[in-house]
């Protein structure tokens, strides 16, 4: 509904009365489309109505009032009106921002298109920082208004709250979100780059002789031994936690003893070929055994993974709680399922073996990455050089090391 033009000023829209419903408009009788809009609920705003060169009918909302005076309303209206006269279209600039991609829709794009490339570990703890940080926090904002103080504040955030590296792995979770912003043509720069990092050290936990033994003598006694011989493949090959669940016979040449992951399962997304120790294959001989005895008792096909899911369906998915109890019965204290990866390199290190050859057993891609081990050398290297000494000093006692003070 509209009102007779006049020239609109502050006090002329202060006057204006609410009407009993809707709203009602009031035109300036200087500026054509310019007038105040008056609802029923008392809410007073400039407005311009316009036609496009396209003979589209629009009307713009400048502002309300008091916030806005009627003279920068005014002006404002005359500013849009020249936009127009250029074949502009103001109405779909505001159109174009409320319809802009949030963050939410960029987590729901990402969860969707990238996370089901990754591994299902990766996935979990992208899901897991989705929904405990980042939506929290960003889910409202614009993807392509979101700044660096916003990734950095949230990353403050987040170490305040006492997870210095969940912290660390949020930044670099919306750091590989924003760069497929970038991708998809949402944003042209990435927010989450520069962010500076919280110091992380390496953790360095390995399993003694000891722990081992006492691992050995729990896991033939547990009760589920499909998660046993789960960790016991673990502990033989040095494999990951997924490459294991995971595993397929079809991937397995026991004959030749030969284990062939692809790269679709493997982190460095390469076909990754490790030797299977006698160990090793006799487990697996037992196994594929086992599993055969009971898909024949069952009137069913064995099923193509080697530790199945429960019907025989898929993969089994998880073995934490099995590696709890383990681990308390075990007493292995702080030991992880991922430290038995650490235990396997530890053994290869301790009796002389190569990084580089430890390097391709574990299937890493970057020497960098086993240097952790490099340590664990010392005791074969003390070894081999007291060789040497017994045979160039035969009589010579052998010397008791002692640490050097103040170091040198």
């Amino acid at each position: 509904m509209s009102a007779n033009k006049d020239k609109i000023t502050d006090a002329v829209v202060k006057s204006l009365p609410v009407p009993a419903k809707g709203n009602r408009i009031t035109y300036d009788a200087e500026v054509k489309g310019f007038g105040v809009r008056v609802t029923a609920a008392g809410a007073r705003s400039f407005v311009l109505n316009y036609r496009t060169k396209a003979g589209r009918e629009r009307r713009y909302t400048i502002g309300s009032f008091p916030e806005w005076k009627a003279t920068a309303a005014r002006i404002e209206a005359a500013e849009l009106k020249k936009r127009v006269d250029r074949g502009e279209d103001p109405m779909a600039d505001v159109e174009a921002d409320r319809e802009a991609p949030t963050v939410a829709d960029l987590c729901t794009r990402y969860t969707d298109e990238h996370l089901p490339k990754k591994r299902e570990n990766s996935r979990v703890s992208d899901e897991a920082n989705i929904r405990l940080y980042i939506l929290p926090e960003l889910k409202h904002r614009k993807v392509a208004e979101v700044t660096f103080s916003d990734i950095d504040g949230l990353h403050r955030k987040v170490t305040k709250d006492g997870k210095p590296i969940a912290a660390n792995r949020v930044v670099a979770l919306c750091s590989k979100m924003f760069a497929l912003a970038i991708r998809w043509g949402w944003r042209t720069d990435n927010p989450a780059k520069g962010i500076e990092r919280n110091p992380e050290t390496k953790r360095n936990r390995y399993a003694t002789g000891d722990e081992l033994g006492r691992l050995t003598e729990a896991l033939a006694a547990h009760d589920d031994q499909q998660a046993a011989n789960a960790i016991r493949l673990l502990l033989l090959t040095g494999a990951r936690k997924g490459e294991v669940l995971g595993a397929r016979w079809d991937q397995l040449d026991l004959a030749a003893g030969v284990w062939t992951k692809p790269g679709a399962t493997t982190k460095q997304k390469t076909d990754h070929r490790v030797p299977l120790s006698a160990p090793t294959r006799q487990l697996l001989v037992e196994m594929r055994a086992e599993a055969e005895k009971q898909a024949q008792k069952k009137g069913r096909e064995v099923s193509d993974y080697v530790l199945p899911g429960r019907g025989g369906v898929g993969h089994r998915e998880d073995i934490k709680n099995d590696w709890r109890v383990l681990r308390k019965v075990a007493g292995l204290g702080d030991v992880r399922i991922h430290d038995l990866r650490h235990t396997y390199a530890s053994v290869l290190a301790s009796a002389g073996l190569s990084l580089p050859i430890i390097g391709a057993l574990l299937g890493h891609t970057n020497p960098a990455t086993t240097q952790r081990y490099a340590h664990l050398f010392d005791d074969p290297l003390r070894a081999a050089t007291e060789r040497v000494g017994a045979v160039v000093m035969p009589t010579a006692p052998k010397a008791e090391v002692v640490p050097i003070k103040g170091g040198a």
